[in-house]
C-alpha cells in the first residue's frame, strides 16, 4: 500500500540514463528539459550531440520504470506511474500492486 515518488531531478535522472544508453553516449552528454502543456501533456526536451528530440509522455514512463528497476529495485508497470504536477513535476510510482 505505498508509493514511491520521484522528484523532477530523478526523473531527469532517469530520461538522461535511459537516452544515453539508447544513443550510446555518456549520461554526461545529455541534457532534458522537462514541461508540461496544456495541448501536448507532459514532454521533455533532449539534447544529445546536437540534436533535440522530444519525448512525449509514454516515452518518459519508459525511462522513469527502467530507473526504478535499476535504482530502487522496483518492478512495476506503465500504469503504476502517474506524473504530476504542483511546484515541479514529479513522478508517483504507485507500489503496492508489485
Amino acid at each position: 500500500m505505498g508509493a514511491t515518488i520521484l522528484t523532477m531531478d530523478e526523473i531527469i535522472n532517469a530520461i538522461c540514463m535511459h537516452m544515453a544508453e539508447r544513443k550510446s553516449v555518456r549520461v554526461q552528454d545529455v541534457q532534458v528539459e522537462l514541461s508540461r502543456e496544456e495541448d501536448t501533456g507532459y514532454t521533455a526536451e533532449v539534447w544529445i550531440e546536437g540534436r533535440s528530440p522530444f519525448l512525449v509522455e509514454s516515452n518518459m514512463i519508459e525511462a522513469i520504470l527502467r530507473y526504478t528497476h535499476s535504482e530502487y529495485g522496483i518492478r512495476a508497470y506503465r500504469e503504476d506511474v502517474r506524473l504530476e504536477l504542483d511546484d515541479e513535476i514529479t513522478a508517483v510510482v504507485n507500489t503496492s500492486t508489485v
